[in-house]
This record gives C-alpha cells, sequence and structure tokens, in this order.
C-alpha cells in the first residue's frame, strides 16, 4: 500500500499526522468510544479527494488527512487503494441513481413520466468543472480502463432502467437510459447543448408509439 503523495512505487518516510487527525484520535482513545463513523468519513473524503486530485493524484496520505482520521486507520478499514476507491465511486454511483429513481417514482402518468426524465438530464448532470461531474468521468475512465470497476457502472446502468421501466417497455427504457447518458456528456462538454425543448422532443420520438 502506497501512503505517499507521489507517483506509484516512489516512498517517502511516514510524516508525522496533522494537528486536526491527532487531536481527534487522541480524544476518541481518551473516551474510550469508538468511532463508528470513521470508515463512512473516509469513504466520502475519497470523493472529495478524487474530485481534487483526480483518482492518479490520490493516495492514502491524503484522503486520511480529508477525513480527520490518522494515517494507520486506513488499512484497519480497507485493504488496500482499490478497494477504497470501489466503495467511493459505488457510493457515488448509489446516490445518483437513489435521486434518478426517486423521481420516476413520483411520476404516475406518462406526461409526467416524461417530464420526470427531462428533470433528471437537467437536475441531475452536475455543471460543467464541477466537483460531481469530476469524479462522474474520473469513474467513467476507471471503469473503462478496469474491469474490477465496471460492475459499477453496469449496476447504476442496470438500476436506471429498471426505474424507467416503471412507465417505458424495455427497449424503451434502454434507449431513454442511452439518451441520457449522452446528453449527460453533450450539456457538460457542448458549447451550445441542446435546449430543454429540443431534450423532450428528442424523448418523446423516442417514447413515441
Amino acid at each position: 500500500m502506497d501512503d505517499s503523495d507521489t507517483a506509484p512505487g516512489v516512498h517517502r518516510a511516514p510524516g508525522r499526522p496533522d494537528d486536526r487527525t491527532a487531536t481527534a484520535d487522541a480524544a476518541t482513545r481518551a473516551s474510550g468510544q469508538p468511532d463508528p463513523g470513521r470508515r463512512d468519513r473516509i469513504v466520502d473524503a475519497a470523493l472529495e479527494v478524487i474530485a481534487a486530485h483526480g483518482v492518479a493524484g490520490t493516495s492514502h496520505r491524503k484522503v486520511a488527512a480529508a477525513a480527520g482520521v490518522p494515517l494507520g486507520s486506513m488499512t484497519y478499514y480497507f485493504a488496500g487503494m482499490d478497494e477504497l476507491l470501489h466503495d467511493a465511486f459505488d457510493r457515488f454511483a448509489d446516490r445518483g441513481v437513489a435521486r434518478f429513481a426517486e423521481r420516476m417514482t413520483r411520476a404516475h402518468t406518462p406526461a409526467e413520466a416524461l417530464n420526470a426524465v427531462v428533470e433528471g438530464i437537467v437536475a441531475d448532470i452536475p455543471p460543467s468543472g464541477s466537483d460531481e461531474q469530476v469524479v462522474l468521468y474520473e469513474l467513467y475512465t476507471l471503469a473503462a480502463r478496469d474491469p474490477a470497476f465496471r460492475d459499477i457502472t453496469e449496476r447504476w446502468m442496470l438500476r436506471a432502467r429498471t426505474a424507467l421501466e416503471r412507465h417505458f417497455d424495455p427497449l424503451t427504457a434502454r434507449l431513454l437510459d442511452a439518451l441520457i447518458e449522452g446528453l449527460a456528456v453533450h450539456r457538460t462538454l457542448d458549447r451550445d447543448p441542446a435546449e430543454i425543448g429540443q431534450m423532450v422532443e428528442g424523448i418523446r420520438r423516442i417514447t413515441r408509439p
């Protein structure tokens, strides 16, 4: 496990934890109380570090500092960086698809379902340059390169299609899911993205009997 902030294969001697980390850990030991939320804080901190530095720049040391935990505690909760990254991206994906599924659940008519799809595109697609957008594309890149992370995106797509199938047949749901993914890329990278009216028309063409 590489706890340094350098490239893989380059190691430094572990430094002293920062004052916040040392103080928090000392307080926990002194009180004799467990820290049940520590693992969750580490996972959330990992997402923050990924957004700031990318996967390539994420290290145990940076995540421990962001979470306010001792560097040595990282090995207690995670076998290695791959496990931490997998859990972090898994949480990110769960949050995203949960928002979409909840929105589709609130729809009760075909018109409401169409509006929910459009709303999901407009509201759930992170703005260009946001932390959420950076994490999303880091996940895409990692899943494309490493099959061990592809299960996250596969489960994300499956859950999204399941939510869509509350209102549409399986083929239409699959096409809508692909359209949503494509529009997500379009809206974040294109200088002249499709307007809401154009998105609505595209969705209607796909869902038209």
